[in-house]
């Protein structure tokens, strides 16, 4: 089974120009799930860009996700969080608050033994590889460790990825993030991803 796509919002998005270069993207391939990346955005760029990314995330069938903000998920109705910082305590936290309805999915794994302490949190994902920048080498095998051992689904973030290199992973998601935007067609890239991962199920 081909894994779902899950895209990851650029560190420094355009404020004015960016909503509509996503709904532009999210008219094409399926997205299952899409991330609001904090990146380099103050407190109160972050909530307004994630205001109006919540509305047009959801429009278009996709789960949205604050980053590190369980305050401002709950008070823009998005999904649910993913945490990269604070650790189990935070983990524990924002399961505490949204569970059962609402998404805790955790990243910033660094290790096996990261991944099983995070995993033991009721959390409803594992990603493996930075939101942005440079990938990690060891995500890979970390992800596939991952989705052969634990119900829980595991998702494989690599920036740099390109469509004519995705390898074959069982991980239940790819995560797609700076090779989206930094492609001069954010949309045609994010369609070639698709049928390339739809290619190696």
């Amino acid at each position: 089974m081909a894994p779902q796509l899950y895209l990851i919002t650029p560190d420094n998005p355009h404020l004015e120009q960016f909503p509509r270069l996503l709904m532009s993207v999210l008219s094409g391939p399926e997205v299952s799930a899409l991330l609001v990346r904090r990146g380099k955005l103050d407190d109160a760029a972050y909530a307004g860009l994630a205001e109006r990314l919540v509305q047009i995330g959801q429009a278009a069938g996709a789960a949205v996700l604050i980053e590190d903000d369980v305050d401002l998920a709950r008070r823009l109705g998005a999904d649910g969080v993913h945490v990269t910082t604070g650790g189990t305590k935070a983990i524990s936290a924002a399961v505490s608050a949204l569970k059962p309805e609402g998404i805790v999915g955790v990243g910033n794994v660094r290790s096996r033994h990261d991944a099983m302490s995070f995993g033991e949190l009721d959390v409803d994902y594992v990603m493996f590889g930075p939101l942005g920048g440079t990938a990690d080498p060891q995500a890979g095998e970390l992800a596939q460790w991952w989705a052969e051992t634990f119900e829980i689904p595991a998702i494989l973030s690599d920036p740099t990825a390109e469509p004519g290199t995705l390898g074959a992973t069982d991980a239940e998601f790819i995560a797609l993030s700076d090779c989206i935007w930094s492609s001069p067609d954010a949309a045609v890239t994010l369609t070639a991803f698709d049928k390339a991962s739809k290619a190696k199920a």
